[in-house]
């Protein structure tokens, strides 16, 4: 049982920067995420692409916005709990909730902040006949431990980001890295187009477009896939074939939970502080629906700010919490850190 005062359900930039709120409250965050990685949507699916709309900087690449708010809540310590998926919630007598997870794992905390952006993400799987068959027996939808492709025949298929970075990526781990996509173009960043270019003349990686992976062979495990090429099919052996065509957004279980959902997202009190219908849950970023609502990542930062000095008078009632400017305050982290502004130095004029 992993206890907490605040479980944050999603890893994106709304959740990550909800435990930096949580912190100048003393209030300890445990974030729990079906992705194996923290980022949400930022580091899955464009973790090279810029933003700009993110107050204080006129540009920033998605996968660095997700590196500085780690870089922020790291001295508020928060536990993490990745590759796993909320199933159920069970309320306390006592009005806390426990939180178990698909694989089993449990949480308790008395706020639960669900900050999942459009929901919990699965991946989109190729239309092949018996593909579920071959899951966890040679398909990976996700790359969660790169040295296990060491050595062995990979073949990746997609045209965007991800599919380009794990080909440059596992082209220096796995044995051979073949990436198929059904058209010429890519749609990932330029830099990343043009080294899978040189690592194909290297002959590093062999790219295969416009194909298509249409079956899968092997009698216990993958042992290879039948591509269409121009008209043609052909087989070609591989240890893992790694399908990356994105992710599709679903509620998932936290919409059997009792709360009140409207088109895919959990209404909240936007009056107030983002709080659902069930008193001490929470729904903050693009996961929620009000008047108004905006799926932007400022918004989110603002929800999470609001929530956050609602939990503290839920874990702390009748005590009162006077807001100070961090330029006044500064920061002390759990793990003895703290950073405050030069002291200004008192000096008379004569």
């Amino acid at each position: 049982m992993i206890k907490t005062d605040i479980l944050i359900i999603g890893a994106g930039p709304t959740g990550l920067f909800a435990v930096f709120e949580a912190g100048l409250l003393k209030l300890k965050c445990h974030i729990l995420d079906a992705l194996p990685q923290a980022g949400g949507q930022l580091s899955e699916l464009y973790p090279k692409k810029p933003i700009y709309d993110i107050p204080g900087f006129p540009e920033v690449l998605a996968g660095d916005l997700v590196d500085n708010l780690m870089e922020q809540i790291k001295q508020f310590e928060p536990g993490f709990t990745l590759g796993e998926r909320a199933e159920t919630i069970d309320k306390q007598e006592d009005g806390t909730f426990i939180v178990t997870s698909n694989k089993g794992t449990q949480f308790h905390a008395p706020v639960i902040a669900i900050a999942g952006g459009l929901g919990s993400f699965e991946p989109r799987k190729p239309l092949i006949d018996g593909i579920d068959f071959y899951e966890d027996k040679g398909i990976k939808y996700f790359i969660k431990n790169p040295e296990k492709f060491r050595d062995k025949k990979v073949v990746i298929a997609g045209g965007g980001d991800s599919a380009l970075d794990w080909s440059i990526f596992l082209s220096n781990i796995a044995s051979e890295v073949t990436l198929v996509h059904r058209r010429n173009e890519f749609r990932g960043a330029l830099d990343s187009v043009d080294k899978v270019q040189e690592l194909k003349t290297a002959g590093k990686i062999r790219l295969i477009t416009p194909a298509e992976v249409i079956g899968i062979n092997g009698a216990e495990r993958i042992e290879s896939i039948l591509l269409e090429e121009n008209g043609a099919t052909r087989t070609i052996e591989t240890d893992y074939f790694i399908p990356l065509f994105g992710l599709t957004p679903k509620l998932g279980p936290i919409g059997d939970w009792g709360l009140e959902i409207e088109k895919n997202a959990i209404k909240v009190n936007n009056a107030l502080d983002y709080q659902t219908n069930i008193p001490g849950i929470f729904a903050i970023g693009d996961v929620n629906t009000y008047p108004g609502k905006l799926k932007l990542i400022l918004c989110g930062f603002h929800e999470a700010t609001l929530m956050c000095q609602a939990a503290y008078q839920i874990i702390n009632p009748g005590k009162k919490y006077v807001l100070k400017y961090t330029t006044v305050s500064g920061v002390d982290g759990f793990d003895g850190t703290r950073k405050e502004a030069p002291k200004a130095v008192v000096k008379a004029i004569v």
